[in-house]
């Protein structure tokens, strides 16, 4: 129905705009005739056959999708019995603008080729006549639909001929110009701003840049085909930026032709089928005017901020009273170790930057801590934070041991080194204001850029500790050393035992209770150990050797309860955060989303995990106060709760949809917007009540 009203609607404007004395002619504007690739055809084979179109200059004719006004010609065949016919083989259409409108079509003389198989029990030297109704709608001015009766004899022979060489030239001609499948895999995303961004993951086409590039979606719904369309190079391939049609449903595939037009004036065309996915930023500015320079300033803000984070606070203590014995009086090993500490955490950044980096590459869809989706992981954080616990309240002293927990706590550039290693590793969970923007921007940029941006976030992070380096007002800050460090050491200890439940508590959303038994296991023969170890080093030498055999034992068993967690739990499926409370609370699913804004509801989506430590405080301060939560229900706000807890394809879309490589990420989509409010990462109740009331 859209079609037909376009379809006149074109006509009554090209009408409208003709002359007075404007007169259409009665000849035909499309001659045509029915061309055979070869003279005879044999039992059982497939013959190919052009309909040739000579079309009148200055008029046109339509491929399988019009455009915005047209009819595709049709081949109705008329076939003796046994005959089977297969269907047009379209060529790649061209724009052909006409007013506001656009149309996708031909000009000139334009071969559609067709394949005809004849049945096997054709008899050779029988004369054959193939007949045909071609009907086409032409246009310039006006659309006239036109239609022919062709027919085209053949003869049957008993094995196939061989071309003509001039006929078979003219067939490889056309058949150059039909689209073949795609070498490369293709993706797009929806913006935030509703742009549609097709990206094709072809890297050495993407370095050469074709001179053109212009995509021809099958369905006329997909595309608000007279928007301009642009493209340019990316990291990884090509991407265009196109109009989605008003009611465009992301999440399906989208089907069409791209024409890549190389310098050298040849032309290509590629059938696409693009499902949604990761799409790198085509340039140094994207849509929110990001820069390198900018992402790069924002990450070391980012990364400075980190700093406050509660599960990094107690690193850092452990780390200033290493430096206080020093009591700001030895300034080159201050200077030493406060620089291998920013060693520790801008190469921890950088490797782990390498290893996001290299599983974008490889198809996956992660992002910023995505370790902590591991159970596995999370429960070895938590022993290791366990460890240092007990290290801390002096259960047990392993000075001589360069490996874990330990060298965090020697003094000198190792231990130095370590401690900037294990504050980045705890700081995963974490994402500080600023780091979403700057992190969201590196991963659609080169790898170089990415890199330089993890790098920056390192040297944020490391910034408080390296200006002891350089700065003697910061080093006469430090206190001197005395018997107030052993008890603040001992006091250091809880905090890590705090991390270490929180850990647990993490553990407990992504398994089920066997997987947190065994974790607790785990910690608990790895204290048993270390005790073992403490206490037999004084015995005799047989009684020492014992202690070491134990503790080793203990150690293993302990690892290995980890070892067994992955099959010991099974992650919980939909689990809400503290949020669910409310409610309107429901998991997150593209298709719930679609179906909540089809039905003209607002809607909050509250993309968070049990590990982002932001995500909680934001929960718990703003997001259950009774304010906002009353506002929710008398606006009848849909709330869905995006839980990443646990590694979810849908939801890293979303976060890789407006720019993010983690949580927390807060969207409003206000009832008949065409996209959602992004708010700020650290919420306020009166932010949050100012955009429901603003956007009601």
């Amino acid at each position: 129905m859209r079609q037909f009203a376009l379809l006149c609607f074109a006509c009554l404007l090209w009408l409208a705009n003709l002359p007075a004395n404007a007169q259409v002619d009665s000849a035909p504007k499309v001659t045509a005739r029915l061309v055979p690739e070869r003279d005879g055809i044999a039992p059982g084979q497939t013959l190919t056959i052009a309909l040739e179109e000579n079309i009148r200059p200055g008029w046109h004719t339509y491929w399988i999708n019009p455009g915005d006004a047209g009819q595709p010609t049709e081949i109705q065949w008329s076939l003796p019995p046994g005959w089977s016919a297969q269907p047009i083989a379209w060529p790649y259409p061209r724009n052909l603008p006409v007013g506001p409108l656009m149309d996708y079509g031909y000009e000139g003389t334009l071969w559609l080729l067709t394949g005809l198989t004849a049945p096997k029990t054709l008899v050779p030297g029988q004369a054959v006549v193939l007949k045909a109704i071609a009907s086409w709608l032409v246009c310039k001015e006006v659309c006239i639909p036109e239609d022919a009766m062709l027919t085209l004899p053949l003869k049957a022979v008993p094995k196939p001929l061989a071309p003509d060489p001039a006929m078979l030239q003219s067939f490889a001609a056309a058949r150059a110009k039909i689209p073949v499948p795609s070498p490369w895999p293709s993706r797009y995303r929806l913006s935030a701003n509703r742009k549609l961004e097709l990206f094709l993951a072809a890297p050495r086409l993407g370095r050469a840049k074709p001179l053109s590039a212009q995509f021809f979606p099958l369905n006329p719904k997909d595309l608000e085909m007279s928007a301009p369309e642009t493209f340019d190079s990316a990291n990884g391939g090509l991407v265009l930026d196109l109009l989605p049609a008003k009611h465009f449903h992301a999440g399906a595939p989208l089907a069409g032709v791209l024409v890549l037009t190389s310098r050298d004036g040849s032309t290509q065309a590629l059938n696409l089928s693009a499902h949604e996915g990761f799409v790198p930023e085509t340039a140094f500015i994207n849509e929110g005017g990001m820069t390198v320079a900018l992402s790069i300033a924002l990450a070391f803000l980012g990364g400075l901020i980190l700093n406050v984070m509660p599960c990094v606070l107690p690193i850092l203590a452990m780390k200033a009273l290493a430096f206080a014995r020093h009591g700001g009086s030895e300034r080159r090993e201050l200077r030493n170790e406060a620089l291998s500490y920013g060693a520790g955490a801008v190469l921890s950044f950088a490797g782990l930057g390498l290893l996001l980096l290299a599983f974008r590459a490889g198809g996956a869809q992660i992002g910023w801590g995505f370790q902590l989706q591991e159970p596995i992981v999370v429960a070895g954080f938590a022993l290791l934070m366990f460890a240092v616990g007990l290290n801390l309240s002096g259960v047990y002293e392993i000075n001589p041991v360069a490996a874990g927990e330990t060298l965090t706590q020697r003094s000198g550039n190792v231990g130095a080194f370590f401690t900037g290693v294990l504050a980045v590793a705890v700081a995963a969970p974490c994402t500080a204001p600023f780091m979403a923007a700057a992190l969201g921007f590196a991963f659609t940029q080169s790898n170089p850029v990415a890199l330089g941006v993890f790098v920056s976030l390192g040297l944020g992070f490391a910034a408080p500790f390296m200006l002891l380096a350089v700065s003697g007002v910061f080093r006469r800050l430090l206190p001197r050393p005395g018997p107030w460090m052993a008890t603040l050491k001992q006091a250091l200890a809880f905090p890590m035992y705090a991390v270490s439940a929180w850990l647990l508590w993490v553990l407990a959303q992504e398994t089920n209770a066997s997987g947190v038994a065994a974790a607790l296991a785990a910690l608990l023969l790895f204290a048993f150990a270390t005790w073992l170890w403490t206490t037999t080093r004084t015995l005799r030498p047989r009684g020492r050797a014992i202690g070491v055999v134990a503790t080793l034992v203990g150690l293993i068993a302990s690892f290995s309860c980890l070892a067994g967690l992955r099959a010991s739990g099974t992650p919980r499926e939909n689990a809400l955060s503290a949020i669910a409370s409310l409610s309107s609370a429901e998991p997150y699913s593209e298709a719930r989303l679609s179906v909540l804004r089809a039905a003209r509801r607002p809607v909050f989506v509250d993309a968070t995990a049990a590990w982002c430590v932001t995500c909680l405080v934001n929960d718990e301060a703003v997001l259950s106060r009774p304010a906002v939560r009353e506002a929710f229900s008398q606006r009848n706000v849909a709330f869905l709760v995006a839980d990443w807890t646990n590694r979810n394809p849908e939801i890293t879309r979303l976060l890789t949809a407006h720019g993010r490589s983690g949580v927390p990420l807060y969207l409003y989509y206000p009832t008949g917007a065409d996209g959602p409010v992004v708010l700020p990462q650290i919420l306020t109740e009166r932010e949050v009540l100012g955009m429901l009331g603003e956007n009601s």
